[in-house]
């Protein structure tokens, strides 16, 4: 019983402990309803309703290709759908939400890009453009237009200080 015990403690204790690593040190996941792999020139292509995650790094697609060929922590993700979405929640607790037509992940760079109308949201802002590129490590964003296009940039306003509330005299 003890033993059960033990265990038990010990496996909370690796959820915990697994929760509070940072993402890119937590094993990555793909889900998918159907998949094509060559062994030979290390490409897998997971199709409907796609579904990456690594920690709160989420990757949802209607088509997943990922090119292994440079090797394990190396490989490429491009994700396709209309639109393909992407999440992760930072270090400090803000949530990155974007979506495009193609997001391509580098795993080894931590470098999205995204193309095809591409949003990318955090902290209340707004990026859209034809393009994105974004630094998930240094949070970079670089954005182009597309032809006849422009980048569009919605900055969330300032929290303005409450003023405070006036305490009503009590009488006795």
């Amino acid at each position: 019983m003890n033993l059960k015990i033990a265990l038990a403690a010990l496996l909370l204790t690796a959820s915990a402990l697994a929760s509070t690593l940072p993402d890119f040190q937590q094993p990555l996941s793909i889900d998918s309803e159907a998949f094509f792999t060559d062994l030979q020139s290390s490409n897998v292509v997971y199709e409907r309703n796609v579904l990456v995650q690594q920690g709160s790094l989420n990757i949802r697609a209607e088509r997943l290709e990922v090119d292994g060929s440079a090797g394990k922590g190396l490989e490429i993700f491009i994700a396709s759908g209309s639109p393909a979405t992407y999440s992760q929640r930072m270090e400090d607790n803000s949530l990155v939400e974007a979506e495009a037509y193609e997001i391509r992940y580098d795993r080894a760079s931590r470098i999205l890009i995204m193309v095809g109308a591409a949003e990318l949201k955090q902290s209340g802002s707004l990026v859209q453009a034809a393009r994105i590129e974004y630094n998930i490590e240094t949070q970079q964003l670089q954005a182009e237009r597309g032809e006849n296009g422009r980048v569009r940039t919605i900055f969330a306003p300032e929290a303005l200080p409450q003023p405070e509330k006036k305490q009503e005299k009590q009488q006795p």
